[in-house]
This record gives structure tokens, C-alpha cells and sequence, in this order.
């Protein structure tokens, strides 16, 4: 029997999940500490029934998943909007090392899945589902691209990247806080050690203004909400239009819808602020987060609840072998480089926890790590400011560049 859902039954299944997926991670202390986010747990489960109910021949769920397309393009429109040209221009030296290094493991981890795909027997195309789609990127990057492979028949790529996202979460919140800890035992990084300390002084200054705004309790107001509602939907405009123009003038060269969705947002966010910054009007930057939260929120969980995980029985065994691959892969590039260009300091091991949290997870799991390794020592201003702004602005712009190179790589289209 096949049970059909429309676009807007889907949508309803996707929150009731959503819900209850929150409802089990605040009610089970392990899926917190790992910060296993709510959409997963929810869709997961639904996802795991209705793979025993096809196996069973039972019932075969179908869905309509256009909204999750809009959703994802919103959610990525929010992410352009973080990226202002004068915050990138005066960013320190440290930033930089590090956009540098995101970048850098993004591309090794898409190496490693396409070249160790074939000697384990998965074809390149799918193994890339391993690589930094979900692990760098995560499981909004993995419920984004993987629908793109499966548009171009490469079967059970979105169950393989949210597999992948999941195993990176979990390994990436159990390693980093041992592997930072490790390093500051070792070289008895926090005798010493003073917090307050930042030799750039162009980033410390940064650092005061950020620290500044975050304190700043801005009230929502209607006007705000509608107009960065509006914001993020021309963004998504721009992006459609520019992806018709990629078509045109590169047909060889295939960039995913979102990606440009995203560079319409930063388009947005700096003509804003040149235009109407001087007008004295701000840009609801809260109320677009806001909104992109709330859209991938939707969008992970409506990813997940369709992920037809019967397709990955027969990859189990060369599947943990490129995750497993994966998990070394990360752990020796932070400790033979993240650790030593970024000072060899303990700012520098506090970063490595964080580089670990986000190289194989989120951002939440990076702030998790480091927040559990500062508990035990001390508190790092720069790493608690680069590592987030790195991981989940700068990366999301580098990670999709490379995931489009494998792509058109591996014949992805």
C-alpha cells in the first residue's frame, strides 16, 4: 500500500515531528549534552518506522517536497545575511588562519570519500555523501545537496549524507573535548595563561563591538518581522535569477539553487548597509536569524522523515569504514595543523575542540566542546569568538564552493 502526502500534510507531519523530537532531546539528558538537534530525533524515528513498515511491505510512504525546497533556500538567504563586507575586512589574522583551515579539511574530507569509495566498493558519487556535505556542512547542507545527487540518480544519497551528519555529531561532541584536553595537559597550556590577553588589536576591537551588540535587548516589533520577511524572500528572488545566469553563461558548471540563495543575502546585507545604514535605518539582522532558524528547523526535520533508509542496508560496513576514515582524518589535521598555525597556544587548543565540534558536526557541538573544556580550565575570548563566526558563517560560503567542485567532479549535475 502506498500512503501519498501533499506538500501541506507534509509540512503538518514535519512539525508534529519537529515537536516531538524537541519534546525527547529536553527529556533525555545525553541527546542534549551531544546536542543532537530536535528535527533529527524526531525525523529520525519516523524515518526508522517507515523503513521497517516497506521491508514489512506494510506500507510506502510518498511525499511532496516542495515546501522543504523553500525552507532550504530561506534558511540559506539568512545565512547571506551575516556576511558584511566591513566585518570580513577587519577581521584578525587568527580569523583568516582559520577560514583557511575550514576550508582546507572541507576539501580533504570530499578527497578521502571520493578516493576511498571505490577501494571499499561505493561509487564515488554516493561516497561523496560522506565527505564535507555532512560533516563540515551538517545536516542542513546534507538535507540540501543530498537531493540534488538523488535528482541525478545517485539512489540513497540523502539517507547517506543524514547518516553521515548524525555519526558526525555524536563523534564530533565524544572527541573534541579529549583531543583538546590532551593538548593543554600536554604542553602545559594553561600555566600562564592570561584570558585577557589579545595581541590584535584590530580584532580585540572587533571583539568589544560584537560583545556590545550582543548585549544590546532589542525588542521584536511587527515592522521588523515583515520586513525581514520580505528581505529574505527578495534574497531567495536573486538567487533564482542568478542561478539563470550560472545556467547560461556556465552550463558546465552546476551551483545548487541555495548557494545562490545565499549569496543574495549577502548582496542584501551589504546594499542595505551602504544604502539605507546611512539613512540611519538598521537591518532586522535578529529577525532574519530568527527566520532562518525557524526554516531549518522545518527543513531538517521534513529532510529526515523522508529519508528512505532501506537503501543504506546493503552500505553498512564500507559506509563506517568512510566515517570511521573521516573521524581520523579530522582528529590528525587539528592537532598537526589547526593547533600549530593558530599559535600552539591554548586559545589555539580551545579552537581545536571547536574545529572538531563543526569539521564533523555543528557549530553547537564546536560551542559545547569548548565550553566544557574552559569549565575545566579557562575561559578564551578569541576562541569563542572566531570559532562560531568561522563555522557557521565563513565555512557555509567555502564548504559550498567545494562541495560544488566535487560535484561537478564526480559528474553531479
Amino acid at each position: 500500500m502506498i500512503l501519498e502526502f501533499n506538500m501541506v500534510k507534509t509540512m503538518l507531519l514535519a512539525i508534529v515531528l519537529l515537536y516531538i523530537g524537541n519534546g525527547i532531546r529536553n527529556r533525555i539528558e545525553f541527546l542534549k549534552r551531544w546536542c543532537i538537534p530536535g528535527p533529527v530525533i524526531g525525523g529520525l524515528i519516523f524515518s526508522i518506522v517507515a523503513a521497517v513498515l516497506h521491508i514489512k511491505g506494510v506500507v510506502t510512504f510518498k511525499f511532496d517536497t516542495t515546501l522543504q525546497t523553500l525552507f532550504m533556500n530561506i534558511f540559506f538567504a539568512a545565512t547571506g545575511f551575516e556576511a558584511s563586507i566591513p566585518f570580513m575586512r577587519r577581521a584578525g589574522k587568527k580569523v583568516v588562519i582559520f577560514i583557511f583551515l575550514a576550508a582546507l579539511l572541507a576539501f580533504l574530507q570530499n578527497v578521502l570519500a571520493v578516493g576511498l569509495g571505490p577501494i571499499v566498493g561505493v561509487d564515488p558519487k554516493l561516497a561523496l555523501m560522506t565527505g564535507s556535505i555532512p560533516l563540515t556542512g551538517g545536516h542542513g547542507n546534507a538535507g540540501s545537496f543530498g537531493p540534488v545527487a538523488e535528482a541525478a540518480g545517485v539512489t540513497g544519497a540523502l539517507a547517506m549524507a543524514m547518516a553521515s551528519a548524525t555519526f558526525g555529531l555524536i563523534s564530533g561532541s565524544i572527541v573534541g573535548g579529549p583531543v583538546a584536553n590532551w593538548l593543554i595537559r600536554r604542553n602545559k597550556l594553561d600555566v600562564g595563561y592570561d584570558p585577557d590577553k589579545i595581541e590584535d588589536e584590530n580584532l580585540a576591537k572587533l571583539m568589544a563591538e560584537q560583545e556590545a551588540e550582543a548585549s544590546k535587548i532589542i525588542e521584536l516589533e511587527g515592522e521588523r518581522i515583515s520586513t525581514s520577511f520580505l528581505l529574505l524572500f527578495v534574497a531567495v528572488g536573486i538567487g533564482a535569477f542568478l542561478r539563470d545566469v550560472n545556467t547560461k553563461i556556465l552550463p558546465g558548471v552546476s551551483i545548487p539553487i541555495h548557494v545562490w540563495g545565499m549569496v543574495g543575502g549577502l548582496f542584501i546585507r551589504n546594499v542595505y548597509e551602504l544604502w539605507l545604514g546611512k539613512k540611519g535605518k538598521v537591518l532586522p539582522t535578529q529577525e532574519v536569524e530568527m527566520m532562518g532558524n525557524v526554516c531549518l528547523s522545518m527543513f531538517v526535520s521534513s529532510a529526515v522523515m523522508t529519508m528512505e533508509l532501506w537503501q543504506l542496508i546493503d552500505l553498512a560496513g564500507p559506509l563506517m569504514i568512510l566515517l570511521f576514515s573521516q573521524l581520523i582524518l579530522v582528529v590528525l589535521f587539528v592537532i598537526l595543523l589547526t593547533y600549530r598555525l593558530t599559535g600552539k597556544d591554548y586559545d589555539s587548543a580551545l579552537m581545536v575542540a571547536g574545529h572538531i565540534g563543526f569539521g564533523l558536526g555543528a557549530v553547537p557541538v564546536s560551542m559545547a566542546n569548548m565550553q566544557s573544556v574552559s569549565e575545566k580550565y579557562h575561559y578564551s575570548k578569541i576562541a569563542f569568538f572566531i570559532v562560531p563566526v568561522v563555522g557557521g558563517l565563513f565555512s557555509n560560503f567555502t564548504n559550498a564552493a567545494i562541495i560544488t567542485f566535487f560535484y561537478n567532479l564526480v559528474g553531479i549535475s
